[in-house]
């Protein structure tokens, strides 16, 4: 018999909504022939179970009986063959038979009503990987390696990532995928977070005691046990506490492409077309791209699809915005308009949200250009310009003392944003996923700053002062600054996504076992701080106004036009201290020395070379600026001056 079609109307969502004590089914299938909504609600038989079809192929139906916390999926009888197909756009799986979840959106009490996402400029970017970051069992020992970790074992890390200084965490793609273990893209449920990333029922007792620990350091109301039931609330969990501490979360999206692997109750063939011409697929093309096909966005249930999964993430689980895998292969196969649309959607939704695109290509400002100038309509765009330039650098000063060395590469990384109306649009990185993955084959990674700051010993002092260094031009350069999990304390290994391989995972006992970490850490906090305290140097203009490749010393400007706040940065990769060094400044007058690389070293260094706090810049132009100064340069060394305003 046919469904009830009860609270059924041209409103109704996509996929499960409980609703007038029962749940709603709608499912897109266009070419079907019959749809079956089976349950845990009617014993999985197919009796009052048919779904009824309208115009657009939409299937809907009404089972007064369903109810939250119950498993279904659909049975589609279609032109190629019948079978069990998932909700594509099911909330939740559960890890046995992958079964569909009927969840209750609402039934989440958040504590976040008071936070706002960072302004863009204000964006300092950690990037992880949930399920080889961080995890401990109950004796605090490492239980990475035994099973993972999972969203819970983030809140561990919470009070450290405030105290890192970082506004923003950017887990890779947490959305179900159906190989044992992976970096996240080759997903194929993109409306379920990862069922591997959640905790059972009966070790929910400690988790729920550590939410609520963070949540009343903070003056929040506790949570319920039964708000930490199922992977789906334990996602908002996170998302919840993050936001309490002051850190926003951007989603990894993978809207180029889904899978990999499939599996027959999959969206791939959803209607149930006979297997052979991927075209027919519905969601797909017959175009591969990442051991995936791409998706139709000619298809306009297929962009509504993922716009409305951006939707979903905003609206149930207070994401903030969302950094967009390979927007250059969305392009590449007619998607550019699907952008355009898919930006402006979520403008309109929460003006707030942070947009961030991956474009590989030599025009990528048109990434963030508005759409009425024809661009995509993003508010970032990753950019490998800085990247690429301090680690040839460093590269070069690993030759020695004597050996060639050019700035320019550096220095026009620094200076230039091509066709960007504001320099934060690039998010700058020397550390991320793509660049460090121990599978990618030799050419298509790179070591750890630490390693390539000294590639025969990545603790020595050489490898600690220069890494200093990247990270002191990455962090006062122009761009919004993004991490890579463990580079704030100079992890040197490459990652895995597997927790199969342990010597893979990065480090965390170092910090306790390491100086050189420790100490790296605290410069790492201090360094962010000093971003997050100079206006200048997250939204000011920049002047790179010395650069010698003689010296291996370079220095730039950070200001902001008429407000007083100047900030001069003087780096050097050279082998040896500098005393005396002239340099120029933007006026005369008393500059405080407001940050210095060298304390760090074995903290606090003894033999630091410095500026006693403060340097007296007169008049007498040099390198193009009005006054002058001598500085104290230390060896690979950093440094910071503010200007005192008398």
């Amino acid at each position: 018999m046919t469904a009830s079609q009860m609270h059924i109307g041209p409103g109704t969502p996509m996929g499960s909504t409980l609703v007038g004590g029962g749940c709603a089914f709608r499912i897109w299938a266009p070419r079907a022939r019959e749809v079956y909504v089976l349950g845990d609600f009617n014993d999985w038989q197919k009796s009052d179970a048919a779904l009824l079809v309208n115009n657009q192929g939409h299937w809907t139906g009404f089972l007064p009986n369903a109810r939250k916390g119950q498993h279904y999926k659909y049975w589609v009888v279609g032109p190629g063959s019948t079978g069990f197909k998932r909700d594509p756009y099911a909330r939740e799986l559960e890890g046995v038979f992958w079964n569909c979840v009927i969840c209750d959106p609402l039934d989440y009490p958040w504590h976040d009503a008071g936070f706002r996402p960072p302004a863009f400029e204000e964006l300092i970017i950690y990037q992880f990987h949930v399920g080889t970051y961080y995890a401990t069992n109950e004796h605090r020992v490492d239980a990475r390696a035994g099973r993972g970790a999972r969203f819970l074992d983030v809140l561990d890390r919470v009070e450290y990532l405030a105290e890192l200084g970082v506004t923003a965490v950017q887990p890779l793609p947490i959305v179900e995928f159906v190989t044992r273990f992976s970096q996240g893209y080759n997903g194929t449920d993109y409306f379920s977070p990862e069922f591997a990333y959640s905790v059972a029922d009966d070790e929910l007792d400690r988790y729920l005691a550590i939410a609520n620990k963070l949540l009343a350091a903070r003056g929040k109301s506790p949570l319920k046990r039964e708000n930490l039931e199922g992977g789906a609330s334990q996602l908002r969990v996170l998302v919840d506490v993050l936001h309490v501490y002051g850190i926003a979360v951007i989603l990894d999206v993978v809207y180029n492409h889904a899978g990999g692997e499939f599996g027959d109750e999959s969206l791939f063939f959803v209607d149930r077309l006979p297997y052979g011409d991927n075209n027919n697929s519905l969601y797909f093309t017959d175009q591969g791209w990442a051991g995936g096909l791409v998706f139709a966005y000619w298809n306009d249930g297929v962009r509504q699809f993922l716009i409305d999964n951006a939707r979903f993430f905003m609206e149930e689980f207070h994401i903030d915005g969302f950094r967009y895998d390979e927007v250059s292969v969305i392009d590449r196969f007619g998607g550019w308009s699907f952008c355009q649309s898919l930006t402006q959607t979520l403008k309109f939704a929460k003006p707030s949200a942070i947009q961030i695109a991956e474009f590989w290509n030599p025009h990528k400002e048109f990434a963030v250009k508005s759409v009425g100038d024809g661009g995509a309509g993003f508010d970032l765009v990753w950019d490998d310009r800085i990247r690429d330039a301090v680690r040839s650098a460093l590269g070069q000063a690993t030759a020695g003392r004597d050996a060639p060395f050019s700035w320019s590469d550096v220095a026009a990384a620094l200076a230039s944003a091509p066709g960007f109306d504001h320099p934060w649009r690039a998010v700058a990185m020397i550390e991320n996923h793509d660049l460090l993955l121990a599978s990618h084959s030799e050419g298509d990674k790179k070591p750890r700053i630490a390693a390539t700051a000294d590639p025969s010993n990545s603790r020595s002092w050489y490898a600690r002062s220069r890494a200093r260094v990247a990270a002191g031009l990455l962090m006062t350069g122009p761009g919004v600054p993004m991490l890579f999990m463990g580079q704030e304390f100079l992890e040197d290994k490459y990652w895995s996504d597997s927790t199969e391989q342990p010597n893979l995972l990065i480090w965390w006992d170092g910090l306790a076992a390491d100086r050189a970490m420790s100490d790296y850490l605290r410069f790492m906090r201090d360094l962010i701080a000093q971003r997050r305290h100079e206006v200048a140097l997250r939204r000011g203009r920049i002047n790179v106004y010395h650069s010698s490749d003689a010296t291996r010393v370079l220095a730039f400007h950070r200001w902001i036009d008429g407000s007083g706040e100047d900030v001069v940065v003087v780096a050097s990769l050279s082998e040896v201290t500098y005393y005396r060094y002239k340099v120029g400044f933007p006026r005369a007058g008393r500059w405080t020395e407001t940050f210095n690389s060298d304390v760090y070293d074995g903290w606090v260094n003894p033999m630091t070379a410095g500026n006693g706090g403060a340097i007296e810049a007169y008049d007498g132009g040099m390198h193009g600026l009005p006054a002058s100064a001598d500085l104290v340069v230390p060896a690979n060394g950093f440094l910071i001056f503010r200007f005192s305003a008398a």
